[in-house]
Parts: structure tokens; sequence; C-alpha cells
């Protein structure tokens, strides 16, 4: 949920707790509160807290690992796959074959989700793996733009998606949903976003539309908006 949306909330004295989890944790793995320890913390630190995923459920565990399956620190820097176990995490549903891809040899589900893990235990979403962007060797989270984008008091909604690039194989498309009687420039987004992230992370190309297409369960139908962009091909500047 991006932070913006939970300061709006706080103005009408709605407190926005969020958490994350899918159908194989049936279905909640972590969720937002506030340690003991941080409850002095300046409100900067705490509107930063409260924009991860939160903390895991007791007898959830959570780790995350590098392409070779080695086990990252809980620095809220590293980014891997995210993996937990627990004993309500499942794989398969009854009388079905289960995939044996869900799993790694030691028992620990993979959950497709790429994330950082503070030194606390806050659990941070960067991404899906199918959604990330690699832009001339790099990763770029489209969930952190997309957030970022949505702070902008004129964006109604935001979805970022790769497109092809002919030097650097893809770079981020931002696909924006302006608010009514709202104007915002690329340019002024681009502004945004540069106090925020590198120049290389911000997307070049900007699409305006009248609303996103969405899934059943009311999230950015991402593969509809790849299909919908196939060809266009990015000019970014080399």
């Amino acid at each position: 949920m991006p932070r913006a949306l939970i300061e709006a909330f706080d103005h009408f004295g709605l407190n926005i707790r969020q958490g994350w989890g899918m159908t194989e944790t049936s279905p909640v793995g972590s969720i937002t509160s506030i340690k003991p320890n941080l409850l002095d913390a300046p409100m900067e630190t705490l509107y930063a807290i409260r924009a991860r995923a939160g903390l895991p459920l007791p007898l959830v565990e959570l780790r995350i690992v590098d392409d070779e399956g080695k086990e990252l620190p809980w620095d809220g820097v590293a980014t891997g796959e995210l993996q937990c176990r627990g004993p309500w995490v499942t794989g398969g549903y009854h009388n079905q074959p289960t995939d044996p891809e869900k799993f790694t040899a030691d028992g620990w589900l993979r959950t497709g989700d790429v994330a950082t893990i503070d030194s606390e235990g806050y659990l941070r979403i960067a991404d899906r793996s199918k959604d990330l962007i690699k832009s001339g060797g790099e990763w770029i989270s489209s969930v952190d733009l997309e957030n970022a984008i949505m702070g902008h008091p004129a964006v109604a909604e935001a979805s970022v998606i790769a497109v092809q690039h002919p030097k650097w194989g893809e770079r981020p498309l931002a696909v924006v949903v302006k608010k009514a009687g709202k104007e915002v420039t690329p340019g002024e987004l681009r502004e945004l976003l540069l106090a925020h992230f590198a120049k290389w992370q911000v997307p070049d190309d900007f699409a305006y539309v009248e609303a996103l297409p969405r899934t059943s369960t009311g999230k950015f139908m991402k593969t509809k908006l790849r299909q919908d962009f196939k060809d266009w091909i990015s000019n970014t500047p080399e």
C-alpha cells in the first residue's frame, strides 16, 4: 500500500494496517504492528514501518535468498526471493499432486515475491519476480515506482511495466490514471521520482489511460498491460 494512502487515511482518523499473505499461507503470513521499542520513534520512521508488509505471525518463518539459494541478511537492503514455512503453509490442494517446484529441498515455500527484511524483522515486498524490470543488467522494482507515483496529488492510479529498449533490454513504462480534473506532466512525475530514485531507475516514458485493467481480486492486471503496450519501444537516451 502506498505510504501516501496511509497518511491520507490518518487525516480522517482511520488507522490502516497492512499485511502480506497468499492462498498458500492460509492466508496471512505477516501483519504490521509497531514493536514496543519503536513506539517513540520519529513519525518519519513510523510511517516507513507502516508502509511495509509487517512482522511474521507467530509460528510463521520467513527468509530471503539469492539466485543460488543462499540466505540473505536481514538488513533492509539485501533483496531476494521471499520464502516461508509454518504449520499451515501449504503448496497444494486435497487429493491433488503438489508441484515440487513450489518448495525448496529443505521445505520452504517459494512465494514468487521479491522482498527485503530489516533488522527489526519488518518485511517489505519489493515486487513479484515476474514483474521486476531488468534494465542494463540491473533490477528495478515496479512496486516502489508505483507507490511513489501514486503519492502525487494529481495521480489516481499508476502501474509500471517493462517495455523493450534497443540497448538496455528493458526500461520501465509508467501507465498513469489522472484524477478527475487534474493534470500532471511526465516532467513533473520524473522530478518527483528523482528525489527518491537513481536516474537510471526512473521511467523515461509515461502513458496516460482512463483506467487500469484489474484482476477479479482488484489487483492491476499487468499481463493485460504488457499485451497492450507490447509494441512500445522506449527511446531512452544512451
